[in-house]
């Protein structure tokens, strides 16, 4: 898994790109990006499914801002991004949050 972040000088955005390649996919059929941007939807961001069998998706966040997020794969379970600027437990299920420092 891992996270891009594009700084836009013209606004106080940035564009992030969420990315799942194929061994961390491990065959799922959908993935979804759920946080704290998008009211933790659980079918709203649907990760596009590349030929190479990874996923990816492209948000843009507002600057100067941290958000939790996670990814639920095929609408059974939850994974976190290795590459998540910090973690926070997600007071839940004994488990944690990805947190993104834009």
């Amino acid at each position: 898994m891992s996270i891009k972040k594009q700084y836009l000088k013209s606004k106080s955005t940035c564009k992030v790109t969420f990315s799942v390649d194929k061994k961390e996919a491990n065959g799922a059929n959908k993935i979804y990006l759920s946080g704290d941007f998008n009211d933790w939807a659980t079918a709203e961001d649907e990760l596009t499914s590349l030929k190479n069998g990874s996923f990816k998706i492209t948000k843009e966040l507002p600057s100067d801002s941290e958000y939790q997020f996670r990814y639920l794969i095929d609408g059974e379970y939850w994974a976190n991004d290795g590459e998540a600027d910090k973690y926070a437990d997600n007071g839940v299920s004994n488990e944690q949050n990805c947190i993104l420092v834009i």
